[in-house]
């Protein structure tokens, strides 16, 4: 698959086929690296500010400077030299390059910046139609609220879902659900009542996450914040995971079992409008909705 477009690396902007990272980057050697992942939408950033602040208490947590640069430059600038009407903006920040490879490293670690444009559909196919997910158990660090690197029991995750024929998987710990392989889930009982998992070392503080807890504050449906079960997602009336790449996508099964009716629910195409109004979304063109 060839790489096109403008990238941003340490200070500069490049085509993608000319940007460099160093072999002994300590974001390669040790995943010693956070990432951020903005929805751009109509040409603007969603919740970027939030976003900043995650990213800053992440860098914190791997003990790397965040960085001098001005990242809200650094996205716009990409959204323009890449045209990008719709998708997301990745960026990475790393430990960088401090000499031979040495787990302490220097006391000081002067970070490595990457960052890249990528056109995606936000409001498609997985938002309309749903999506099936299989179960899997969580085997990750136990700092999973930090957003770093070390994704490696994700990209498992979404393989193992791919031969399934499923999308993604929803993690969990002793049958408790942590989150989905990049998002978070949130379910809706038999009797109504709208659930996500509450914050902890256990799970990512997802940006969407919080943009539906702030929009669901003053509306009838209030959030309930704590633990459940595998049982208690197969048995909902309805299932979504939030995100920032797939926004709201309906979950209609888990491990093959229907959940609900099968499709999408009212309270996840409320939650839908509600999200898609927020970010600027053409509600009446989407027929489905």
């Amino acid at each position: 698959m060839s790489v096109t477009g403008w990238v941003y690396l340490d200070g500069a902007y490049m085509a993608a086929q000319d940007a460099q990272i160093s072999p002994f980057d300590r974001g390669f050697l040790f995943a010693q690296a956070a990432y951020e992942v903005t929805a751009v939408y109509n040409q603007k950033l969603i919740d970027f500010e939030t976003l900043l602040k995650r990213l800053s208490r992440t860098l914190a947590g791997l003990e790397i400077e965040m960085p001098k640069e001005d990242l809200l430059v650094v996205h716009q600038q990409l959204i323009r030299r890449n045209n990008l009407q719709e998708g997301l903006i990745y960026l990475n920040v790393s430990a960088g390059m401090q000499g031979i490879r040495d787990f302490s490293g220097p006391e000081t670690l002067v970070p490595s910046i990457f960052a890249f444009a990528n056109r995606k559909q936000l409001i498609g196919d997985t938002a309309r139609d749903g999506i099936a997910t299989i179960s899997m158990p969580d085997t990750r660090w136990q700092r999973r609220d930090l957003k770093t690197t070390q994704l490696v029991t994700q990209s498992l995750a979404y393989r193992a879902a791919r031969r399934a024929g499923a999308v993604t998987a929803i993690l969990h710990e002793d049958g408790i659900v942590t989150e989905a392989a990049s998002a978070n889930v949130w379910i809706v009982t038999q009797d109504g009542q709208l659930v996500t998992r509450d914050l902890s070392h256990a799970l990512l503080p997802g940006i969407t996450r919080a943009r539906l807890l702030s929009l669901l504050q003053n509306g009838a449906d209030q959030v309930e914040e704590r633990a459940f079960t595998l049982d208690d997602v197969r048995n909902a009336r309805e299932v979504f995971t939030s995100s920032a790449g797939a926004m709201i996508a309906p979950v209609l099964s888990l491990d093959g079992d229907s959940i609900g009716e099968g499709q999408p629910g009212p309270v996840t195409r409320a939650i839908q409008a509600a999200y898609y109004q927020f970010i600027g979304a053409d509600l009446a063109a989407l027929d489905w909705l």
